[in-house]
């Protein structure tokens, strides 16, 4: 990990009121200074993504990397700032990525077509577009029923598999109304879900350890993209899993069996089975699954999870300056989210603090030496994803981890 990551040059949060005042007041509120100065960067990140763009690939109409993610940003300014002119941008940017659906097996908001086809969707539910909006969404359940489908082959990871294309239909409901997708398609995705998990359970010989077990191309990753925290963490929604005892008997069984992963550092593998403490990223490590143990936590009331999940805390802050970049995947801005999420559950300054401190790190944009993202202007790899958490920053208890968190 060491090697991966920049040494830490802040001060931790000593828990006086001085150590917080330039950055925010007892409830959390940014300062007007602080909140000016994030706000200056994201206008001054703007403006060099909008060039930079100029050089994207073309046809990537994903939220991952392409023209969807880039709409999903200027979609979370508009929520910010209010500001008209960044909602037409999200119109300009979602058709753009309508005129190069994959139409291929791709069904996730991430990597897929439900990422254009969600966001645009809202994009013009917030333009009073109601029929094209309703259009985009018809065009989203027509591929309900290949999800579900037993035979359909999809994995069940956010990237490329079924809680990817879930997530779809709950930020549909997010934005426009929690009955516009019917609860019942989200829990046969659920459903679904813990169907393969069960196989793969077996295929793995694993029941006696973990009832649900889950596969990418045969590899067993643990983490929040590919992996089984990402999965679990979208089971242990309310409601998600129609069964209360299939909720207690085969979810919290196996998110326990990922507890007991754990390296000594308080990081996890990127695969069961590895003992390799390398990877501190929300796609891979610590910065990931602390989503899946906060959710543990509401779900099942269980201290062990919250103080799980509290040491994936001092993990990040201790080599969460990744020298890979300022990304969201596998960067500082997607790994300083796991501070707002520990921030919103227990309330701890010390939790905001060190997301203001990893967000100055991101404002100090490309001064570090870090690796230039094979992508740099994208939403998961480079400065869009940056700008979309130093934009989010400044309303703390609504921050999101984009395409993921709930």
């Amino acid at each position: 990990m060491e090697s991966r990551a920049l040494v830490n040059p802040y001060d931790d949060y000593d828990g006086s009121a001085a150590s917080t005042q330039a950055l925010f007041d007892s409830h959390g509120k940014l300062t007007p200074e602080f909140s000016e100065r994030l706000a200056s960067k994201v206008k001054e990140l703007l403006v060099l993504m909008e060039n930079g763009l100029r050089s994207a690939n073309p046809r990537d109409c994903t939220a991952y990397l392409g023209w969807a993610g880039i709409a999903l940003l200027y979609l979370r300014l508009h929520g910010v700032f209010g500001d008209p002119a960044s909602l037409q941008k999200a119109r300009e940017y979602a058709e753009r990525s309508l005129e190069c659906l994959t139409r291929r097996h791709d069904v996730t908001f991430l990597c897929g077509d439900a990422g254009p086809l969600a966001v645009a969707a809202v994009v013009y539910h917030r333009l009073q577009r109601p029929q094209d909006a309703d259009d985009c969404i018809d065009k989203l359940l027509q591929l309900h029923q290949a999800v579900v489908r037993d035979s359909s082959g999809l994995p069940d990871e956010l990237l490329y598999g079924r809680t990817g294309y879930l997530y779809a239909l709950v930020f549909i409901n997010q934005q426009l109304g929690q009955d516009r997708i019917p609860l019942r398609h989200i829990q046969q995705i659920s459903e679904a879900v813990i169907q393969s998990g069960e196989l793969n359970s077996r295929k793995f010989r694993v029941q006696n350890q973990s009832p649900l077990m889950h596969a990418w191309y045969d590899e067993r990753y643990v983490g929040a993209a590919h992996g089984l925290a990402g999965i679990y963490y979208y089971l242990m929604q309310p409601g998600f899993v129609g069964a209360e005892e299939r909720l207690h008997g085969l979810v919290k069984p196996s998110v326990d069996h990922v507890r007991r992963l754990k390296l000594p550092s308080g990081n996890y593998p990127a695969s069961v089975g590895e003992n390799q403490d390398l990877l501190v990223h929300w796609c891979h490590g610590s910065p990931g699954v602390v989503y899946m143990l906060l959710q543990a936590h509401k779900a099942f009331g269980e201290s062990q999870y919250l103080d799980d999940a509290l040491e994936c805390g001092e993990v990040v802050w201790r080599f969460g300056l990744l020298r890979k970049g300022y990304g969201l995947c596998h960067g500082t801005a997607g790994n300083a989210y796991a501070f707002l999420a520990l921030y919103r559950q227990t309330q701890n300054p010390k939790h905001l603090y060190r997301a203001c401190m990893f967000a100055d790190f991101c404002m100090n944009y490309g001064k570090h030496g870090c690796r230039t993202a094979d992508h740099p202007f994208s939403l998961f790899e480079g400065m869009a994803g940056t700008i979309y958490f130093l934009a989010d920053l400044l309303q703390p208890l609504k921050a999101r981890f984009p395409a993921f968190e709930l």
